[in-house]
């Protein structure tokens, strides 16, 4: 497995062109299976979940291309709607093809996803709001069939404001007969970005980035072009990597609206921040001041997605903090390979107590998720000495060519992959 070897101590500095959504592109590249012929899809970056994603779609019978940041989607020949239970196991975002499958198909049938282990993630919302418009469930083992001649308008409540149910839900709903209010929604800007796209085709959708959306069917989709938002979570993780090795960074491409509650804690952390526009310039010289207390919540509170980053500026601050984690219930992995490289992080269910440290250390550690490796990634970029991120297959789902990326910030970051011994 590719290990990312870095040493550590250098404060970043320069420019970088924040990435293509991840969250965004791949319910977009779903939703594609909605309109038949090609559709063009700009700013994707190129991911192993983006790549699970694109080879999914060439087993339902599209033709797909994905070349300098650009898919192009051929959606016409898609023939099945049987999602392989194989590559549904690499990427739990897989279960967004249910609604656009079923409201093309009539019928769709998936598998329990997989992904990073951070915690329980059920599919129940989903189910229950396909169910709500039409579909038959049935479930076998980990198989599940959805079926629905036609698929009716509804109103729809959401017991925890989900986003993959949201958008699961929004796309069956585009070609659904009469009206659907979707209360109780996810809020996330994907989930906007996601609502630009289906109107762009055709959709009738209002109210993404509310609590409430509401749809009205029509009758088909049409082919467009589109371009897909900045990365928001890759755009906070270059933030507090500046802050976190006292350097100063200018990212560009940047939604600073996206990112209000992880501006307003680091700023609370002493780290000077300014925005022009969509040009965001971090940076920090002196130790971070603790922060008393951070709340993982659904958006726009803070996101959990960038929990695990925020400990290490934590862990490197001057005081206690407190991070409570509210969304995933196995989302602090990370802190005990954080506590290898000499952090004092406390945890007590689901509640991490952070009294920082002046420096953290070089050390070998492994990355339990996506956004675990970005955080030790950080961590290493901060520490005295060299460190070696494991299991970076993770990281590789969320962040292009992340050593690339830091390494034209002044990182000295490299991606070591082991030659296989010879078979004699």
């Amino acid at each position: 497995m590719d290990k990312l070897v870095i040493e550590g101590g250098r404060p970043l500095s320069g420019t970088i062109v924040i990435q293509g959504a991840k969250n965004a592109a791949l319910p977009i590249l779903a939703a594609s299976m909605l309109a038949y012929g090609t559709i063009t899809i700009d700013h994707v970056p190129k991911l192993l979940d983006i790549d699970v994603m694109l080879n999914i779609l060439r087993e339902l019978g599209c033709r797909a291309e994905h070349t300098d940041g650009r898919v192009i989607l051929e959606t016409e020949s898609a023939h099945t709607s049987h999602v392989p239970e194989a590559l549904m196991r690499q990427m739990r975002s897989s279960i967004f093809l249910m609604g656009p499958l079923l409201a093309r198909f009539g019928e769709v049938q998936v598998y329990q996803p997989g992904g990073c282990a951070i915690g329980e993630r059920k599919i129940d919302l989903h189910l229950q709001g396909l169910q709500a418009l039409g579909a038959e469930i049935e479930e076998s083992g980990n198989r599940i069939t959805c079926r629905a001649e036609k698929l009716y308008g509804a109103d729809i409540h959401l017991s925890f404001p989900s986003v993959g149910a949201t958008e699961n839900i929004m796309m069956a709903a585009v070609l659904a007969e009469g009206r659907t209010t979707l209360t109780n929604a996810a809020r996330e800007p994907e989930i906007a970005d996601l609502q630009k796209f289906l109107n762009t085709m055709g959709a009738k959708i209002m109210g993404a980035g509310t609590d409430t959306i509401t749809i009205d069917g029509v009758e088909s989709l049409s082919p467009c072009q589109y371009q897909v938002i900045p990365d928001r979570i890759v755009t906070g993780t270059l933030m507090v990597a500046a802050a976190a090795t006292r350097g100063q960074v200018t990212l560009q491409n940047t939604n600073a609206a996206h990112l209000s509650s992880l501006i307003h804690v680091m700023r609370r952390a002493g780290v000077q921040i300014t925005v022009d526009g969509d040009i965001m310039k971090v940076g920090s010289s002196t130790r971070p001041k603790a922060v008393e207390r951070i709340v993982t919540s659904p958006y726009p509170a803070f996101p959990t997605d960038l929990q695990s980053q925020i400990m290490v500026l934590l862990a490197l601050s001057d005081g206690v903090s407190v991070l409570k984690e509210t969304v995933f219930e196995g989302r602090l992995k990370h802190v005990d390979e954080l506590s290898r490289m000499g952090a004092d992080i406390r945890v007590d269910l689901n509640a991490a107590f952070i009294r920082g440290v002046p420096r953290l250390y070089g050390a070998t550690v492994e990355a339990t998720d996506l956004r675990a490796g970005a955080a030790l990634v950080i961590a290493g970029l901060a520490a005295q000495g060299k460190t070696v991120v494991e299991q970076i297959h993770h990281i590789d789902r969320g962040y292009d060519q992340i050593e690339t990326m830091l390494s034209r910030l002044g990182a000295r970051i490299s991606r070591y992959s082991p030659v296989p011994k010879q078979l004699i």
